[in-house]
């Protein structure tokens, strides 16, 4: 295997990780997050990052790594409420967070990947996500000016990838990936299965052009955030 195909989380993100970048990470909860390269960030000992990310994990998962392990100063996401560690450290003041409307993260990732560098949106006018930010009106309504996020690095997961760094993704892990793997100066994809082909044109859902390099997982386990489940009871047949 040939072109961005890298044998392992280490090497993919050797000379590209450092101290004080911004990594955007893909993920919802722990559904799609990339796994290996998160774990390979922890291990790689990088520190002062500023994390774009839907939310942060879970105490000792996903993103949760990198808090307990002290790398991360600064957190743009919708959502932390899984994480206890992340709000003591938040509490305490040795974590910046700036909270981001999750339609607003998604579009700001999105301009990012698009080249556009900022946007107006009435989400948040009148609260706290607007103050120290510019409002515009547009036909009688208040709109505010977010700005687009631009990641020195991008991390994601897909179910399949190809030598050229195209990416295809499956159910749930299509929820941020395809954003943040746009919105990185530099791409790295962690893929269930690696293909020694490529990808058919109308499976690609990320173009090889934003993704720089790609592994294949370590470990096909998929942790779960919240099992959830009921007592199995006898079937009952329900007539059509």
């Amino acid at each position: 295997m040939t072109g961005k195909v890298r044998a392992g989380a280490a090497e993919a993100i050797a000379g590209v990780i450092r101290s004080g970048m911004t990594l955007a990470v893909g993920g919802f909860g722990l559904s799609g997050i990339p796994r290996d390269l998160i774990v390979a960030v922890r291990d790689s000992g990088a520190d002062d990052l500023t994390i774009v990310s839907n939310n942060m994990g879970v105490d000792g998962k996903g993103l949760g790594l990198l808090l307990e392990n002290r790398q991360v100063s600064k957190v743009l996401a919708s959502y932390v409420g899984e994480n206890a560690l992340f709000a003591s450290q938040y509490l305490s003041g040795d974590l910046e967070v700036e909270f981001v409307p999750q339609g607003t993260l998604a579009e700001r990732l999105r301009a990012g990947g698009a080249g556009i560098p900022a946007f107006y949106t009435a989400t948040g006018v009148g609260t706290p996500v607007a103050e120290g930010k510019p409002i515009a009106e547009f036909d009688g309504r208040r709109y505010v000016q977010e700005r687009a996020i631009f990641a020195d690095v991008a991390l994601v997961r897909a179910a399949q990838a190809d030598s050229v760094g195209n990416l295809r993704y499956r159910l749930a892990a299509r929820n941020f990936n395809p954003l943040v793997a746009t919105a990185g100066k530099v791409t790295i994809a962690e893929a269930e299965h690696v293909l020694d082909h490529h990808l058919d044109p109308d499976d690609v859902m990320t173009p090889g052009v934003f993704v720089q390099h790609v592994i294949a997982v370590s470990d096909p386990t998929k942790d779960i955030e919240q099992r959830t489940v009921r007592t199995r009871t006898e079937d009952t047949h329900v007539d059509a």
